[in-house]
């Protein structure tokens, strides 16, 4: 049974919903400046609205293709000024950037760069790890992780590619986003997903 297939159609559906989800909070126009940190451009491709998109990644590239322009950069030391862009978003990253003083950072550059914000991340207490799909993984000692990471293809992760992703709980996120609001996307009437939202 491959895995993939089963949950790729999940994937799609809250990835399309949560754009829509997006676009509704924050109307965005032709004319609203958002930086997308940790993104692609085929997420902007499921709303109706065309904003000015700067793509931030950890990828050695600096390219403009429209209405979107893609740089080199850290999420945890972004080099623009305080509320450069009207709106800092950011889709399943902030887990994945280190431990608690690297997510401090990143958190705390989205809030300082644009005055609203849009961040979305796994929650740690679904039962089954996103990037693994495995039960329960998010609570087994890193050294077991990395033991079956080793021994076997999990989830997205291929064997022996081992990615370290510190998922957050809705208490972290209200501490690290102190003025945002706190929304859940379910699954089977879990809470699957978080987004922490300053409008």
């Amino acid at each position: 049974m491959n895995i993939h297939r089963i949950y790729a159609p999940f994937q799609k559906y809250f990835r399309t919903r949560r754009m829509r989800q997006f676009e509704d909070m924050f109307e965005p126009s032709a004319t609203t400046r958002i930086i997308d940190v940790g993104g692609y451009q085929f997420n902007w491709t499921l709303i109706k609205a065309a904003p000015e998109v700067l793509l931030v990644n950890l990828e050695d590239e600096d390219r403009r293709e429209g209405r979107f322009h893609k740089v080199r950069g850290d999420g945890r030391e972004l080099p623009y000024d305080d509320n450069s862009f009207d709106i800092a978003y950011s889709n399943s990253v902030i887990e994945h950037v280190g431990g608690t003083e690297d997510q401090d950072a990143f958190a705390a550059e989205l809030r300082r760069v644009a005055p609203r914000y849009y961040v979305q991340t796994p929650n740690r207490w679904f039962p089954i790890e996103p990037h693994y799909q495995f039960l329960f993984f998010q609570f087994f000692p890193e050294r077991l992780q990395r033991w079956l990471n080793a021994r076997f293809t999990l989830g997205w992760r291929e064997k022996g590619s081992w990615e370290e992703a510190n998922l957050l709980s809705a208490g972290d996120l209200r501490r690290l986003f102190p003025d945002g609001e706190i929304h859940r996307e379910k699954l089977l009437g879990l809470t699957k997903s978080l987004m922490v939202v300053r409008r």
